[in-house]
């Protein structure tokens, strides 16, 4: 019989089951790629994105009852992940201590922005009678 059909006899005998890799792969990038996403998004910051300063002290925070100040490095102020202007600054912060009288507030200043914006920003959060002012830093690697 010529041609006969029933793929699963060879010449030999019949086919062996073959473990494909190729789909093997694609299934573990897929899930690498997912668990480094899942992991980039634990560490969530409430302000822009800057440059922290590294100290050995670092701790752990909750950002989940503060307002979050980005002070970039050309000097430009952010509420949260908003860019804002100098009295739009000065307005929010008294309304948020209206709202929040016990609130914090994280400073995240870049690590090559100037002291004197970092100093004018706590001495406004000061003045506005908000006294839980906290620095965000990064972790410096051990040495």
């Amino acid at each position: 019989m010529a041609g006969g059909g029933g793929g699963n006899r060879g010449a030999g005998g019949p086919k062996k089951a073959r473990i494909e890799i190729i789909p093997l792969i694609d299934v573990i990038f897929f899930l690498l790629a997912t668990f480094v996403l899942f992991t980039l998004s634990l560490n969530k910051s409430g302000g822009l994105s800057v440059t922290l300063p590294s100290t050995q002290t670092s701790q752990a925070r909750d950002p989940g009852t503060s307002v979050t100040l980005s002070i970039r490095e050309d000097g430009t102020l952010g509420w949260d992940k908003e860019l804002i202007t100098l009295d739009q600054f000065l307005i929010r912060l008294q309304a948020y201590k209206q709202t929040q009288p016990d609130g914090k507030v994280l400073i995240n200043g870049d690590e090559n922005a100037l002291f004197s914006q970092v100093r004018y920003v706590i001495d406004e959060v000061r003045k506005a009678g908000l006294t839980m002012v906290l620095i965000e830093t990064r972790i410096r690697p051990a040495e």
